[in-house]
């Protein structure tokens, strides 16, 4: 039998319930929702979780498919979902948690007795822990950004390997392979022996099923090409970028593209134009590096020195 939280499931079942992390404001219990589909036969334990930043909604658009698609007859191992997790954030659909005004995948590996933020993730540590395979599924904010997953333990890292495999077998065709900030649950989780992958679903208001049937894919893709489920996981090459060109606009204005997003791009080509009201241009972006037009912001408008695009560099195909 596997328990989280109110969640019990013995072989051959699934559970759903709560797994408590503190009190709101007014002294009330709060929970997060958790699934244990606990398979009819042995293997191994992949621990799923999804919006650690409140309006990144596409992980929970994916989670919201793939559990009631689990047989647990046909099921060797345990499957274990948390799908909301940053509870506060996701309540009023904003990034931070508004109670100590943190980034969620900031905290990890948290702390029991510390801030909101920490207890939560302290308290989804401990079940990511001691999982086999970690998948926190996030998206690109509500910025436009291709679908992607990214290897965060870094490429020295003694799991790098095993969390490159997996972001492989995920198989959003892009992956981002550098080391990610700390607090990170997908570099925390290495340095504890378990690989772990951050599958970066796109870039929504809302969310967009798209990028949901990729990610749907991609958890079968994890469950087949780990032997949680029989067949074939269809491993194919992957797009690889090690490194982020980032840009800003020089002048205030209006954006205009010259790339749509994975484009190749070269260095010295055009990127982006930055027009006045009147069609007038003002300014002409181009590309430092050859690389991939990787993400940009959604809305035209920008202020002197504000974020418009990222291209991925140091390309490669593995």
């Amino acid at each position: 039998m596997t328990s989280v939280g109110s969640a019990d499931a013995s072989p051959g079942t699934v559970d759903t319930g709560r797994l408590e992390v503190g009190e709101t404001r007014d002294g009330s219990t709060f929970g997060l929702p958790v699934a244990v589909v606990e398979g009819a036969r042995d293997g191994p334990t992949l621990y799923v979780q999804a919006a650690s930043d409140g309006d990144e909604l596409n992980g929970v658009g994916v989670v919201q498919r793939v559990v009631p698609q689990l047989d647990p007859d046909e099921l060797s191992g345990t499957v274990i979902v948390v799908g909301i997790v940053n509870y506060h954030a996701f309540q009023v659909a904003e990034h931070r948690n508004p109670i100590d005004d943190t980034k969620m995948n900031r905290a990890y590996p948290g702390d029991g007795n510390g801030t909101s933020s920490e207890r939560i993730a302290a308290a989804t540590y401990d079940v990511a822990r001691e999982a086999d395979l970690v998948l926190d599924l996030h998206q690109g904010s509500t910025s436009r950004m291709i679908d992607e997953v990214r290897v965060r333990c870094g490429r020295r890292h003694r799991l790098h390997s095993q969390c490159l495999e997996l972001a492989k077998t995920f198989g959003c065709g892009y992956v981002l392979d550098q080391k990610g900030p700390d607090g990170q649950l997908a570099r925390v989780a290495p340095s504890d022996g378990v690989p772990a992958v951050d599958p970066e679903l796109g870039g929504a208001v809302g969310w967009d099923e798209g990028s949901i049937a990729k990610g749907v894919e991609g958890v079968f893709n994890v469950l087949r090409g780990y032997d949680f489920l029989d067949g074939d996981a269809g491993i194919e090459p992957q797009t690889r970028a090690k490194a982020f060109d980032q840009y800003g606009s020089p002048v205030g204005g209006l954006v205009r593209y010259q790339h749509d997003l994975g484009d190749r791009v070269t260095a010295d080509e055009t990127l982006f134009e930055v027009t006045d009201p009147f069609g007038g241009l003002k300014a002409r972006i181009t590309a430092d590096n050859d690389g991939i037009f990787w993400r940009s912001r959604r809305l035209p408008q920008v202020a002197t020195g504000e974020y418009v695009c990222s291209v991925g560099k140091n390309v490669d195909t593995y």
